[in-house]
């Protein structure tokens, strides 16, 4: 063969190329992790820039390559011929990632992708080169030839499996990836300067794309450098970007899941104390009877519920009984085996399931947990104050086949020793069911008693010892109801105070007691004062003070013409607040009465400094006195203290005239009891006892 044009390459075109060629491959490379995770619809789009962008790289390459080479003769290049080898590039591209993007590819199918692309990429080597038209037309050497194809087949074979397995590989991926595009532009590089190598410029050859209309060098490098950097530099930057709203996807999706995990923990823990609530409860439940009906076993639920709870939080505040509730899930928690359940039911309810082998540890079991409860539940504002619960045990078998059955027969027996005098515990029984019935049917009629006016006030009158004049009236609730008749307040009081009536029926007695005597003092009746007795939630809570104050001054009293009586262990049992409490209602105009005196502990220390005007000596005494009786020294001794403190001392209970006789010469300023007057409704009340002198009463006590 003779000798033909010598073609030459510049070294820095040559090295783009190559370059290029790998960041082509490698932004195609990234779409087909897009191609994959979009929808249908958003698969085309990416699958279709992948293909231009990866073909328009194959091309770019292809043609920086020819920009390389230096022939001794003007070159130009066929705008027509230029652009078919532009969408053969695509074409095979676009074959290429839509194979490694398929779910499953089979190595007969992963070999002929490699001979299409490999032959695709050689298509538009070959293609590009007839672009420029030469005369007479190049020549191509068989062997160089046939080493382009396999070579281009061989490369797009392994960049296909690298790319394949790259998908499904995140460890690495984009080490991977950059190896995949590596070995992708070697397959592209490799067949277009062995290509190159094969093709053979005649003697005397001329362009023919250089003498007509066809792209000069200069013009094809710019539409090279400006079509390459558009496409790719798009398709990649789509591709991060696509990139960054995936992860931050997954990052809202990762704190979607947290959230709903954590919802799903709020929907069945309790959320102050982190137990169980009433809907984990019962589920565990369900399971433990099917697992306690397979092995045989047996176990107690204990309902535990605290005594008093809405006094801490009516003395203290809800932030000290939130604290309260926390140290009572605390020692739940201590004394539990790894074995039980402990949830929170609500409120100040709480439940133990423990597996017991015989009714008397279950017993046992509730003992241990009552003491420990006493002592975790004292309350540190005050040392003085500790916290009882009351506690009912259902057993399976036998007091229950279901969740809702145990829980419901426990809190009948938690019910049961709450009427019995809380602080304790007992084992279900089915009468208690009928007891239980009856008290929360009488706590519903009672909160209705409230908004139906079945409340009315009994009026006793208290007499000063001298001359029988009127010291006062003591107002003492009652309850009309419909079905039971008169109700007397030893049925219905300890039942407000459990159930939180009572600081809304204490509200009432005292309004409607100030109301009766501007109601007298308008009618002419001389009543020093009227009489109201006061609860202990009453006087822990923040609100009695004005209360009183608003029913004095709404209703007109003068300063004294109200008393407050409460009992001596009320006074006792907080004595520091009580006295800060009873000296505020004693500058709004009250007077306060010890009622029941001699019953509690009393310290005189704090009797000393009580804001007191009366004593009340209590009818236990005064029933039981006679003369030279211990009971007659006792109240003897009361009066003598009482006139020592400058008090009034009231005896309570006087059913004889021996009675009376006796207080009398002890010095008792007034007198209070069936032998003076029984309590009445102010309907029934004889006129005369509302004057000065009343008659002597006659009759006992009934």
């Amino acid at each position: 063969m003779e000798s033909g044009l010598i073609a030459t390459y510049v070294p820095e075109l040559v090295a783009t190329s190559f370059v290029v060629a790998v960041v082509a491959s490698y932004a195609a490379l990234k779409t087909t992790g897009r191609i994959r995770a979009s929808d249908p619809v958003a698969r085309r789009w990416w699958l279709a820039g992948g293909a231009l962008a990866m073909g328009i790289g194959v091309w770019s390459m292809h043609f920086i390559g020819m920009l390389a080479l230096r022939l001794p003769i003007r070159l130009g290049y066929d705008i027509g011929i230029t652009l078919l080898s532009l969408l053969m590039a695509v074409a095979a591209s676009g074959y290429a990632l839509w194979l490694v993007t398929r779910d499953h590819v089979t190595r007969l199918r992963m070999v002929s992708g490699a001979v299409v692309m490999g032959l695709g990429i050689a298509a538009m080597h070959y293609v590009g080169m007839a672009a420029m038209r030469m005369d007479p037309a190049i020549i191509y050497r068989p062997l160089w030839f046939s080493a382009s194809l396999l070579i281009a087949i061989v490369a797009a074979g392994a960049a296909l499996a690298i790319a394949y397995r790259l998908r499904d590989n995140a460890h690495h991926e984009r080490l991977h990836r950059l190896l995949a595009a590596g070995v992708m532009g070697v397959a592209i590089v490799g067949m277009h300067y062995t290509g190159m190598a094969a093709a053979y410029f005649p003697a005397g050859s001329i362009c023919s794309a250089a003498l007509r209309d066809g792209l000069s060098p200069d013009s094809l490098a710019w539409l090279v450098v400006v079509v390459n950097t558009a496409v790719l530099g798009t398709a990649i930057g789509a591709s991060a970007l696509d990139r960054l709203l995936h992860e931050r996807t997954a990052r809202l999706s990762d704190s979607l899941q947290l959230a709903n995990r954590q919802l799903t923990h709020l929907a069945m823990h309790d959320a102050l104390t982190g137990l169980p609530n009433r809907m984990m409860l019962t589920d565990q439940l369900q399971e433990r009877i099917l697992r306690a009906q397979l092995a045989g076993e047996r176990f107690a639920l204990l309902f535990i519920d605290l005594d008093g709870f809405k006094g801490v939080n009516d003395a203290f505040g809800h932030h000290v009984g939130d604290a309260l509730l926390v140290r009572v899930a605390d020692t739940l928690r201590r004394v539990a085996s790894a074995d039980d359940t402990v949830a929170r039911l609500g409120g100040d309810e709480f439940v133990m399931v423990t597996r017991v082998t015989e009714v008397g540890e279950a017993t046992a079991r509730g003992e241990r947990l009552l003491a420990a409860l006493v002592e975790s539940t004292r309350l540190k504002e005050n040392d003085d104050v500790a916290v009882s619960a009351s506690i009912g045990i259902a057993q399976y078998p036998g007091d229950g086949e279901d969740a809702q059955a145990m829980i419901a027969h426990a809190d009948v027996a938690m019910y049961y020793i709450k009427q019995a005098g809380r602080n304790g515990l007992a084992l279900y029984a089915p009468s208690m069911g009928e007891e239980v019935q009856g008290q929360l049917q009488l706590t519903y009629e009672l909160r209705k008693a409230l908004e139906r006016g079945q409340l009315v006030l009994h009026y006793q009158p208290q007499v000063r010892a001298l001359d029988n004049g009127m010291a006062g009236m003591e107002a003492l609730v009652r309850w009309q109801h419909p079905r039971l008749g008169l109700v007397m307040p030893d049925r219905f009081i300890a039942l407000a105070e459990r159930v939180g009536l009572i600081v809304d029926l204490g509200q009432w007695v005292l309004d409607e007691a100030c109301r009766q005597w501007a109601v007298w003092r308008r009618a002419g009746a001389r009543v020093p004062t009227v009489s109201v007795n006061l609860s202990p939630v009453q006087v822990r809570g923040d609100c009695l003070v004005a209360q009183v104050a608003s029913a004095m001054r709404r209703h007109g009293l003068p300063p004294g013409a109200l008393t407050l009586e409460i009992t001596e262990s009320m006074a006792m049992l907080e004595p520091e607040r009580t006295v800060a409490v009873l000296t505020q209602l004693e500058a709004v105009g009250a007077r306060i009465s010890l009622d029941d005196f001699g019953t509690g502990y009393s310290s005189l220390s704090y009797l000393a400094y009580l804001p007191a005007h009366e004593l009340k000596i209590d009818r236990q005494f005064v029933r039981q006195m006679t003369t030279g009786s211990r009971h007659a020294a006792i109240v003897q001794s009361v009066v003598m203290l009482g006139q020592q403190l400058g008090l009034d001392v009231v005896a309570e209970g006087v059913e004889t005239p021996e009675q009376k006789q006796m207080l009398v010469a002890m010095g008792c300023s007034r007198l209070q009891g069936y032998y003076i007057g029984k309590p009445r409704a102010v309907e029934d009340m004889p006129a005369q006892v509302l004057q000065a002198q009343p008659p002597a009463a006659s009759g006992t006590h009934g």
